[in-house]
């Protein structure tokens, strides 16, 4: 069995590669490399379960790199919202129309199934309390969120008996990775909590967000990729756990609780974000029973404060550039490495 993971450079890729490579699968990365170079310390090896790497742009693709391939999982993104608001064409390109241009043409050379990483966020502004589910209308606020949700669309028509299409609603990821993010929320807490002894929470915390630990998330791409048909040609899912709605305050009061000496800070008086939703994932637990996640809170903290203090005995401080990806990527523009599209200027 033969998989390509496009964006498999990135912060869930390398677990990805991990958790499929126990079925004794050939892994193929596919990837611009923008952030090849963000190992964290002692984890120089991130691509270690990867086969064969393709330094390629998901916008330069061909026939040929999808010849063979069993199964495709589409990682590739500009993945949060700042970076969906400064680079807003680039978003609509990667996120969307080359996830689609992918599966057609994975399609057409006799791929099996197509996975694609969606997210939560298409449910946008529902802060009324009212628990979201697959059926519910969709209300995106962000750039990044609009282009899941037209991907989406456009991917269920490509969907038939032979070609299996998955997209998975994803809860806001967290959780130690080899190329570690803190533009997540939990991971942006333990770190405040372990180097500055305390968080700030910029709204008035109130706004929730439905979360799922990276680990989780590789095991749910494993299932789309194993599914029996009889779930649907095409399907589009919320993955995460119904316990894993939480506010974001208290998700700090338990980083707090869990790392002794941390100072919460709340600003009260400011206006919550609009970005608020709480998520049912009733369905996935029902279709994939064997795969729901099985990382607590409390683990997933404890996994981010042993893996960020390991990074910082090697390196005493975090680099920006290599854990905060929109810093990154204002890095390789200003360095003439890429240009405004994030095209490669000597490559």
């Amino acid at each position: 069995m033969k998989i390509l993971i496009t964006g498999n450079q990135g912060y869930i890729g390398p677990i990805v590669a991990e958790q499929l490579k126990r079925y004794g699968a050939t892994i193929i990365g596919l990837d611009t490399g923008y952030f090849a170079d963000c190992a964290n310390g002692q984890f120089c090896s991130p691509d270690h379960f990867v086969d064969l790497q393709l330094n390629k742009d998901v916008r330069h693709i061909s026939e040929e790199d999808f010849k063979g391939i069993d199964h495709v999982v589409y990682l590739s993104a500009i993945s949060n919202d700042p970076m969906g608001m400064e680079f807003e064409e680039v978003t609509n390109d990667i996120n969307t129309f080359c996830a689609v241009n992918s599966a057609k043409i994975a399609k057409s050379v006799g791929v099996k199934s197509f996975v694609f990483a969606s997210s939560c966020s298409v449910y946008g502004a529902a802060g009324d309390g009212i628990v979201r589910n697959e059926s519910s209308s969709l209300n995106p606020v962000t750039v990044y969120a609009r282009s899941k949700i037209e991907a989406e669309q456009k991917l269920k028509p490509l969907a038939d008996k032979n070609f299996k299409i998955t997209c998975l609603r994803f809860a806001t990821a967290c959780g130690f990775s080899p190329r570690l993010r803190l533009d997540l929320v939990l991971n942006d807490f333990v770190a405040s909590a372990l180097v500055n002894k305390e968080i700030n929470i910029l709204s008035d915390g109130s706004p929730w967000r439905p979360l799922i630990h990276v680990k989780d998330m590789a095991r749910a791409i494993e299932w789309a990729i194993l599914r029996n048909i009889n779930g649907g040609e095409y399907i589009a899912l919320n993955v995460g756990d119904d316990k894993w709605n939480y506010q974001i305050k208290e998700l700090a009061s338990v980083v707090g609780s869990l790392i002794p000496g941390t100072k919460v800070n709340i600003n009260k008086d400011a206006a919550p974000d609009k970005r608020s939703y709480k998520v049912s994932f009733e369905l996935f637990a029902k279709l994939a029973p064997n795969h729901k996640p099985i990382v607590t809170l409390e683990e997933a903290i404890m996994d981010l404060s042993e893996g960020i203090r390991n990074y910082l005995e090697l390196k005493n401080t975090f680099s920006r550039n290599n854990t905060i990806r929109l810093a990154k990527l204002r890095s390789l523009i200003e360095n003439n490495l890429v240009d405004i599209n994030l095209v490669w200027l000597n490559k």
